[in-house]
């Protein structure tokens, strides 16, 4: 009896070595992919059509979307989380959804073994086994690829020699879209110096003028763009349409690896860098000087945590109750301007804005002490730089 097997299949060369040499070793194998945005309904069928003649038993698509925003997304946006101050963790982020999602479908149709396409060089190799080894210890990883350390060209040459004679030419630039942004990897990213070129982006510029856009958030999520009210999610890929037509979001992130090597990597994100300066803005407004602080580090080691595949730990949904509760009074709008390669932070308006001036106005008016009192509350904080200097000098 063959044995049930479930391949994480992309419909790249590296999974479609998989798909057949597990066929032809006697593994019953159920291919299934994971749609966490970039996937049209075309796109799924081409990789289903070649998913058949890499001689699998069934194939599945998982909508992820909503899946993918409500699990991280939505907590990335609460932490404002770039890593290194630049990266969304477009991909990452990706990683970790689509491997709960395929080991849960794994379980559903008591698959004995689970496979993927990763290297031994990168980090999704990480993200797929530790997901895959908690969620379901008694599955066994088989990684074709890794384990027999082969090259492109073994790869195709096996194809090959087994009937598959599809076009196997590497693009000059690996591209992986995604609700939270593309990454683009070429040979320039394999350098320290090198940008990547105007082409590579898979969006150019084609708006030259300007546009305004108001942004609405409830709560910390983004709930409608310009007025019109929707799932997150759905407001995401609007206002990427309408970014990306100013070319904004490009940028280059370099990074430590899970596996202890630098890497580079060019990336378009346009509604995440959009819609994470415009929350943050609107945190600045409504949340106190100690929010704000505290959220700065707990932000830093989610997207750490998450990055490095340690998304299961339980410190996780710590993290994720803390940034949830300080989002409370995070509503308003955010009045943005997009120009080509790079937009504007106009302003907010939001009920819960601490700056009022009500209470006074910075560096002009204040209601809400006398003179002496500020007096006064100066000398009391300023008492611990006095006793040490007294003490010390």
């Amino acid at each position: 009896m063959n044995k049930k097997l479930v391949i994480a299949y992309s419909g790249g060369l590296d999974t479609s070595y998989c798909a057949v040499s597990l066929s032809k070793a006697s593994y019953d194998v159920h291919a299934v992919s994971v749609n966490t945005g970039g996937f049209s309904d075309d796109e799924i069928k081409t990789i289903e059509d070649n998913a058949y003649k890499m001689g699998v038993s069934t194939y599945k698509n998982i909508d992820a979307i909503a899946s993918y925003y409500d699990k991280v997304i939505k907590y990335l946006i609460f932490g404002n989380v770039l890593k290194n101050n630049t990266y969304p963790l477009s991909v990452s982020a990706e990683r970790i959804i689509q491997a709960i999602e395929i080991i849960e479908y794994a379980k559903s149709i008591d698959a004995e073994y689970i496979a993927h396409g990763s290297t031994g060089a990168g980090n999704d190799q990480v993200r797929f086994d530790m997901i895959f080894q908690t969620l379901a210890p008694n599955i066994k990883i088989i990684t074709p690829i890794r384990d027999g350390s082969l090259s492109r060209q073994q790869e195709i040459d096996y194809l090959k020699e087994n009937g598959i004679n599809m076009s196997w030419e590497k693009a000059k630039y690996s591209v992986n879209k995604g609700l939270w942004g593309t990454s683009v990897g070429g040979e320039e990213t394999l350098t320290s110096e090198k940008p990547l070129p105007e082409s590579a982006y898979p969006s150019q510029l084609k708006n030259k003028g300007e546009e305004k856009v108001i942004l609405t958030f409830d709560k910390g999520e983004l709930v409608a763009v310009n007025g019109k009210e929707d799932v997150s999610e759905k407001n995401i890929e609007l206002l990427n349409n309408l970014a990306c037509a100013y070319a904004i979001g490009r940028d280059s992130h370099v990074g430590d690896t899970i596996v202890g090597i630098k890497g580079r990597v060019g990336f378009e994100a346009a509604a995440a860098l959009i819609i994470i300066k415009a929350h943050h803005l609107l945190e600045k407004h409504t949340l106190t000087k100690w929010q704000l602080q505290h959220k700065d580090y707990m932000s830093n080691f989610y997207g750490m945590h998450l990055h490095e595949g340690q998304y299961l730990d339980p410190v996780m949904r710590d993290m994720e109750a803390f940034l949830q509760s300080s989002q409370s009074k995070v509503s308003g709008d955010v009045f943005v301007t997009l120009k080509p390669y790079h937009f504007n932070l106009d302003g907010i308006s939001s009920k819960h804005d601490l700056m009022s001036t009500k209470f006074g106005s910075y560096g002009e008016d204040n209601k809400g002490w006398t003179a002496d009192e500020a007096k006064g509350f100066i000398k009391i904080v300023g008492n611990q730089n006095k006793i040490y200097q007294q003490v010390n000098s």
